[in-house]
C-alpha cells in the first residue's frame, strides 16, 4: 500500500519538478508538450532513429534471454518463459527512452509514475501479460500526446513479438502413474513423440518414486495442442500415463 501511494505522489507532484529543470522543451502554460501531431511523419531521421533503437534493445534483450546457461537451470514453467519477459521488457524501456530523449523529462516522470500505479495496483496474472499491458498503456500515452508515428511504431513492433512469441508457447506436460517399473522406457517413448512433432525439448525430469515425468517444451508453430495430447495418448497401454498440460 505504501508503494502505491509513493507512486502516486511521484506521478502528480514530479512532473513540475522536471518541468523546472528543462523549461525549454515544453510550453510556457503548463509544460505541455510541444505538438508533433501528423507532421511527425515527415521526420524520417527520428523514425529511422527510433527503430534502429527498438530493434537493438530487443537484440540485447535476447541476447541475455537466451543465454546458452538458462536453460540448465530451468524447473517451471514461467522459468521456461523468461526469454520472452526479457525482450518485451527491453522493447519497454526503450520506448520510454526514445520518448524522453525526445521529448523530455516530464514524460518520463509521467511514465515512471504509470509504470508504478501498474506494478502495484494491476493483477495480470503473469509477467508476460504485465510486459503487454505497459506496452499497451505506453502505445497509448504515446498517441495521447500527440505522437502518432511513434506509437503506430511502438504498436507494430509490439504486434510483432507478440505474433512471434505465441507462435511457439512453452508447455508442461506432467505425466503420472506410469507403470511401475518402466519409467525410463516410457520417458524414451514420450520424448520421440515430441521430437516427431518438431517440439523444441527445453527441460525434463523424472521421478522413480512416484512414477512420474515432465517435459517441458515449445510447441512447434505448426502443431497444436489437440493434436499433440492425441498423439501423446496412442503410446502403448504399457507406457502411458495420465497426462496434465499446463501452457504459459
Amino acid at each position: 500500500m505504501r508503494a502505491f501511494w509513493a507512486s502516486l505522489i511521484v506521478l502528480l507532484l514530479l512532473p513540475q519538478v522536471a518541468l523546472a529543470q528543462s523549461p525549454g522543451l515544453f510550453d510556457a502554460d503548463g509544460g505541455k508538450l510541444t505538438a508533433v501531431g501528423w507532421d511527425g511523419f515527415r521526420d524520417t531521421k527520428f523514425m529511422i532513429e527510433s527503430i534502429g533503437a527498438l530493434v537493438l534493445a530487443i537484440a540485447l534483450g535476447a541476447a541475455i534471454g537466451f543465454h546458452p546457461t538458462s536453460r540448465r537451470t530451468v524447473d517451471r514453467l514461467t522459468e521456461a518463459d523468461m526469454p520472452k519477459v526479457y525482450i518485451m521488457y527491453a522493447f519497454i524501456a526503450a520506448v520510454i527512452g526514445v520518448t524522453v530523449r525526445e521529448f523530455g523529462m516530464v514524460i518520463g516522470v509521467v511514465v515512471f509514475g504509470i509504470g508504478g500505479l501498474i506494478r502495484f495496483r494491476t493483477d495480470t496474472g503473469s509477467t508476460r501479460d504485465t510486459g503487454r499491458l505497459i506496452a499497451v498503456t505506453l502505445t497509448g500515452l504515446v498517441a495521447g500526446l500527440g505522437l502518432p508515428h511513434f506509437a503506430i511504431i511502438t504498436t507494430a513492433f509490439a504486434f510483432i513479438l507478440i505474433l512471434f512469441f505465441d507462435a511457439t508457447p512453452a508447455c508442461r506436460v506432467k505425466i503420472d502413474q506410469l507403470p511401475s517399473g518402466r519409467l525410463h522406457e516410457s520417458a524414451d517413448a514420450y520424448r520421440a513423440v515430441l521430437h516427431a512433432h518438431r517440439c523444441k525439448l527445453i527441460a525434463e525430469h523424472k521421478s522413480s518414486a512416484k512414477d512420474r515425468l515432465e517435459f517441458v517444451f515449445r510447441l512447434h508453430r505448426s502443431v497444436t495442442r489437440d493434436r499433440l495430447h492425441l498423439a501423446l495418448n496412442e503410446l502403448p497401454v504399457e507406457l502411458r500415463g495420465d497426462i496434465d498440460w499446463e501452457i504459459e
